[in-house]
């Protein structure tokens, strides 16, 4: 395979799945950390409405969502690709942190929630998912 087609569809193998990831921790996290009593995490609309009732432990899953999706999508991305590796783990870390921002811009949370996500959960997790590939 086109070594060029075969970095590209790493990247968009490592962004699917790593989306596959944070979706599937996003759903389970509620079911293992029921949330608040009478909020709607439903909507967007309900989720946004009640954020200041939540409580760290609240945070945890989509941390870890964000995260495992990061790793798991640079892993990928890293395993697949046929030059770049590294470059491209980091290209699918910047698309998730790009995603990372674009929810902090649209359903705001706790400054320090926010703070521990942009920074720990996108680019080191990419970094760490380049480095467990070359293993």
């Amino acid at each position: 395979m086109n070594p060029i087609l075969r970095n590209i569809l790493a990247v968009i193998a490592g962004a699917i799945i790593g989306s596959i990831v944070n979706m599937a921790l996003v759903n389970a996290g509620p079911m293992l950390i029921q949330p608040p009593e009478g909020v709607d995490i439903t909507s967007f609309e309900g989720l946004k409405a009640s954020m200041h009732l939540f409580q760290p432990k609240h945070f945890l899953f989509p941390w870890l969502a964000h995260a495992m999706g990061t790793l798991v999508g640079a892993f990928l991305a890293a395993k697949i690709a046929g030059s770049h590796q590294r470059t491209l783990a980091l290209v699918v870390g910047v698309l998730f942190l790009i995603g990372g921002i674009l929810n902090v811009v649209m359903l705001p949370s706790p400054l320090w929630f926010t703070l521990v996500d942009v920074l720990l959960a996108y680019l080191p997790m990419a970094w760490l998912g380049a480095k467990l590939a070359k293993h």
